[in-house]
């Protein structure tokens, strides 16, 4: 029986999310990025392919199923059942690890929107303004508020770039990454084979083909097969980048026993890199003054 799910209005159950996000990182060995644990959820719970395209009807870059799970990881480090590192891995907690049950994963879910209300009710205090209570689309204290807007803002940009930028964004990635002799094919792609490149490892080069596309929907099975079919005697490795996500039987293709590897860099993935490598996005670091009352009353 499915804990949750998608539609392309209302809001999933939010403890049946929870429930089974901490499903999934037992699964993974109590840890996990972001992208191994929305694939493990979307391949427990059985999500359609269909339920992995709606998108969040104020965000179109947004998809609906993503982003409720981030909610659903932010719930439970409220609740000090998950922590994550700088390095975006996620942990499951010992106090996580005894989740088994959706009455538990309720009791966090209350307690959390207590908090929030709470929160709420001080914000008005303090700004002497009317403050409705915060909701999972109004609250700001979250993993969601601090990853949504810039990179649904990049995505957005991106998603409105010619093609052909778009193919040269990939290239200075690429490059920036340490490739070499990074080509794009532009209008006479072949095959699907948008560029080319090489890549250093140690006293080893591989000469890696990449397809760079800007989809709407979720990328699927099918488009990494007919672009290993292009990659057939042409390349080491293949490389799909894509401002989308893509499906988990679109990950197992891509590893498949036996065929050239290809490895896929989705939307949010292609953000962090663009961050990283500092192209298009630039970080501030914000300094923050807190006068320590106490340490006076001690002179």
């Amino acid at each position: 029986m499915r804990r949750f799910k998608v539609d392309e209005k209302s809001q999933p159950n939010m403890p049946g999310m929870m429930l089974v996000t901490v499903g999934a990182l037992k699964a993974l060995g109590r840890s996990a990025t972001i992208q191994e644990i929305d694939q493990k959820v979307i391949q427990l719970e059985g999500v359609t392919e269909e339920e992995q395209t709606f998108t969040m009807s104020d965000n179109k870059d947004r998809f609906r199923v993503n982003y409720y799970l981030a909610w659903a990881r932010t719930y439970l480090k409220k609740g000090a059942a998950v922590e994550n590192s700088q390095r975006g891995v996620w942990l499951l907690t010992e106090l996580g690890n005894e989740i088994s049950r959706l009455d538990q994963t309720k009791a966090i879910y209350t307690e959390c929107n207590k908090a929030f209300s709470e929160q709420g009710r001080a914000n008005k205090q303090a700004a002497a303004t009317s403050v409705e209570k915060p909701t999972i689309e109004q609250s700001t204290d979250s993993e969601v508020a601090e990853d949504d807007d810039w990179k649904s803002q990049l995505l957005s940009v991106m998603g409105d770039m010619p093609a052909d930028g778009f193919e040269r964004l990939s290239q200075r990635l690429l490059r920036e990454s340490g490739f070499t002799q990074v080509e794009v094919n532009g209008k006479s792609g072949d095959g699907g084979i948008d560029g080319v490149g090489v890549l250093r490892v140690n006293l080893v080069s591989f000469r890696i083909s990449f397809q760079c596309k800007r989809w709407k929907g979720s990328v699927g099975a099918p488009a990494i097969r007919d672009f290993r079919g292009a990659l057939q005697g042409k390349a080491d490795k293949g490389l799909f980048i894509t401002t989308s996500i893509f499906t988990p039987d679109a990950w197992r293709e891509a590893t498949r026993d036996g065929a050239i590897a290809i490895d896929l860099i989705d939307g949010d993935r292609l953000c962090n890199l663009l961050k990283e490598n500092q192209l298009g996005v630039k970080t501030e670091m914000v300094e923050r003054v807190t006068v320590e009352n106490d340490w006076f009353d001690s002179v």
